[in-house]
């Protein structure tokens, strides 16, 4: 009887790079440290589960728990390789991916956790902590909302207010956006109070002084700022209409109106290799007091007074805009018009007209004036009734421009204060400037968070702690895909190479600034096949590309996490 064949193909793809990466921030481990099993806790650990399933979370963009058991079903030998040991699809049951969430959901457990994580990512990758950027974000789903739950109404940055949510708080470290601290809170907690515990845990977990905290107007509180104050440390952010009022910024403008300030330009290269102006302002000196603890403080703070040239133009087109459709409804306004019905009353008309200046917030740049006018309208003969002559008293709106009162509009658009209490020979003007336009990265840690590939919304869990757990397994694979970018990005640009065939369709388009889901794409459809005749088996793995090789050159990987798939019986972990 001849030896019977049998052959099993598996799709690997970027599973060995993904769990080749959390190994080497030592994930499992200290996942198996900080949260240890029950006696009855069989198979793979909870840190090697954790990791096997953050694989599958990255590489399939699902977070859901009953969708992992079937694609560790159909991968059985790349995990045994990639993990180590046996492993059964019943590692990756939802029951048991449930008890993963429940543990991480241990707040002291995890604060431990994470300031050790950081410590070996900080150590491995040699990161210099020198800006950290606090920032919220919030996650709305269609969950039940009880009196002390997780899931509450507030202030939605979703834009769906009739949802109930749950509040994301995150510090990372720049350059790379690295999450440092992951704060779950309820929905309708305001942002201002979280500021102050996150800073203490990034304190407690970098042990670093004198770090420059960037944020929104709500890290400057002046709480905030005292605090950071108080505990060596700087900070940078934008004040807000309420901490600075129209009314203040114009007394900081007026030396800038009357052509006794002069202006620091601000540049900025872009992608294209232009220099280009973006801002200019100047900065000036306030002495602020402020109690912390039984402590009273006082310091200086350097309030840069900053013009954003994009902001300003992008500005001055959106008021000529609503100035021009302000006019023409003005103008409108009592028209004759079929079935429109007439203001016969000038107290109608003008409140009619107030509001419309109102809405398209223009009030004081155009002067409206009121007209009344009586005079001859000519009827004609309908049916039975005879055509005849009326006298009609007709109201009416006369529209200006106030040019005088535009101009000093104009001259006011674009301008903000920041404010630090870093010295001047340490953060610049100018590098306070770039250091804060550097925030659109931080969202980009959001838009990961909640879209693809970690896919926090939609959240398919309802009770609190294991939303809690699941948010804090998320933010574990954020730091794998900010090391990710981050790392490639700087080998690129120490050899000052560009890396090209990763935008499908146009092979020959290269790129200094490679994304981490990009880079990932790159290492789809790799197959594992393993044939088996009688006793005999034989491996193969779809060989390397050269730009996938190169990729795993620039993240300091092996080739041997994919070659290692076809040895017969060791399998490394």
């Amino acid at each position: 009887m001849p030896d019977e064949l049998t052959v099993i193909t598996e799709r690997i793809d970027d599973i060995p790079v993904l769990i080749a990466k959390l190994d080497r921030m030592g994930s499992g481990e200290l996942l198996d440290e900080h949260f240890p099993t029950h006696g009855n806790w069989q198979g793979l650990s909870l840190g090697r589960t954790a990791i096997g399933w953050l694989t599958h979370i990255l590489s399939q963009a699902d977070h859901r728990l009953n969708q992992v058991q079937g694609w560790a079903a159909k991968r059985p030998e790349t995990l045994r390789g990639c993990l180590g040991g046996e492993v059964r699809a019943e590692d990756f049951a939802d029951d048991r991916l449930g008890l993963i969430l429940d543990a991480l959901s241990d707040d002291q457990r995890w604060a431990a956790f994470e300031t050790a994580l950081n410590q070996r990512i900080l150590r491995v990758y040699d990161l210099q902590a020198q800006c950290v950027r606090l920032d919220s974000t919030t996650a709305s789903g269609h969950w039940t909302v009880t009196e002390e739950g997780l899931f509450q109404f507030g202030h939605s940055k979703d834009g769906r207010p009739d949802l109930p949510q749950v509040k994301v708080m995150l510090s990372a470290l720049d350059p790379l956006g690295l999450p440092l601290v992951t704060q779950v809170v309820s929905g309708e907690k305001a942002d201002d109070p979280l500021y102050i515990p996150a800073i203490e845990q990034v304190r407690q977990g970098l042990q670093r002084p004198g770090l420059l905290y960037v944020g929104d107007c709500k890290l400057m509180s002046l709480d905030n700022r005292a605090f950071l104050q108080a505990g060596g440390d700087y900070y940078l952010g934008p004040f807000s209409k309420v901490s600075l009022p129209d009314e203040t910024l114009a007394t900081y403008l007026q030396p800038v109106w009357d052509g006794q300030q002069e202006l620091t330009p601000v540049f900025r290269s872009q992608a294209d290799g232009r220099i280009e102006k973006i801002a200019e302002g100047y900065e000036r000196l306030e002495t602020l007091t402020a109690i912390v603890g039984e402590e009273t403080l006082t310091w200086e703070e350097r309030r840069l007074v900053i013009r954003s040239l994009p902001q300003a133009k992008a500005a001055t087109v959106a008021l000529e805009a609503r100035l021009k459709k302000a006019q023409t409804a003005l103008e409108a306004l009592n028209e004759r018009r079929k079935g429109k019905q007439r203001f016969t009353e000038m107290e109608a008309l003008r409140q009619a007209a107030e509001a419309i200046l109102v809405r398209y917030r223009v009030a004081g740049l155009l002067q409206v004036s009121y007209t009344e006018t009586v005079q001859e309208r000519q009827v004609r003969r309908y049916g039975n009734r005879p055509a005849e002559t009326r006298m009609e008293r007709t109201l009416g709106c006369q529209v200006s421009r106030d040019q005088a009162a535009i101009q000093t509009a104009s001259a006011g658009l674009g301008w903000g204060v920041y404010a630090t209490n870093q010295r001047q020979e340490q953060l610049s003007l100018e590098q306070a400037v770039l250091a804060y336009r550097e925030e659109y990265l931080f969202e980009r840690n959001f838009g990961r968070l909640k879209g693809k590939p970690l896919s926090l919304t939609p959240m398919y869990l309802q009770e609190d702690q294991r939303a809690t757990g699941l948010i804090r397994l998320l933010s574990i694979g954020l730091r794998v895909l900010t090391l990710l970018e981050g790392v490639a990005r700087q080998r690129l640009a120490e050899s000052r190479e560009k890396l090209a065939g990763l935008y499908a369709g146009n092979p020959k388009r290269a790129t200094v600034r490679p994304t981490s889901e990009a880079l990932l794409g790159a290492f789809q459809d790799i197959h594992l096949t393993v044939v088996q005749i009688g006793h005999q088996v034989h491996r193969h793995v779809t060989p390397l590309s050269e730009l996938q090789q190169k990729i795993l050159a620039l993240w300091d990987l092996p080739g041997s996490i994919y070659s290692c798939l076809i040895a017969d019986s060791s399998y490394p972990t």
